[in-house]
């Protein structure tokens, strides 16, 4: 079932499209939670309650999908995870390490959203930003490996490579898919 259809049938009222939808997720979404300090059971709950928090935003008249279903609905579940991480802090004192493992949730969030811009970028600007950014490379030693005539060319395709992949995240995403 395509992402359109799932939202059609949504508005319809048909909740066998909201079935559909918890069986195709289920385990990015409960892994996600488990892997960020969850239990099975507070995942579950969170998951369904994702999906009640989704259900309702693709029957609202204004709802726009600019994004996969699935990570559309990532966004949720892991905006409502971070919120229950962030109120059971409060209730045990542990702000410290609760901090530290949200700010982990949208670390990975954010390189998980980059890795997957860049690679439908070309071949040369996934190589160019990967050599950069994940590997460290300076800006001779990626010219020598992509076999440019120097750093400045490597340092001129590497910015404009970097506008691409901006532009292709502003496209594919919005501030509203992160926040609940």
């Amino acid at each position: 079932m395509s992402d359109e259809e799932v939202i059609a049938r949504i508005k319809k009222g048909d909740e066998r499209a909201l079935d559909y939808l918890y069986k195709k997720n289920y385990k990015m979404m409960i892994n996600m939670i488990i892997k960020n300090n969850g239990t099975e059971d507070e995942a579950k709950d969170i998951y369904q309650e994702s999906l009640i928090v989704l259900w309702q935003k693709v029957i609202s008249d204004d709802f726009v999908l600019s994004s996969k279903l699935s990570t559309y609905l990532y966004s949720i579940c892991q905006n409502l995870w971070r919120k229950e991480l962030d109120r059971k802090s409060k209730h045990t004192g542990e702000d410290e390490i609760n901090k530290s493992e949200i700010n982990d949730l949208d670390k990975t969030e954010r390189i998980n959203i980059i890795n997957k811009c860049i690679n439908e970028l070309g071949e040369t600007c996934k190589a160019i930003l990967t050599y950069y950014y994940f590997d460290n490379l300076s800006m001779s030693d990626i010219a020598e490996k992509m076999g440019f005539a120097n750093s400045d060319t490597a340092k001129t395709k590497k910015y404009k490579c970097k506008q691409e992949l901006d532009k292709k995240i502003r496209t594919l995403y919005k501030a509203s898919d992160f926040l609940d």
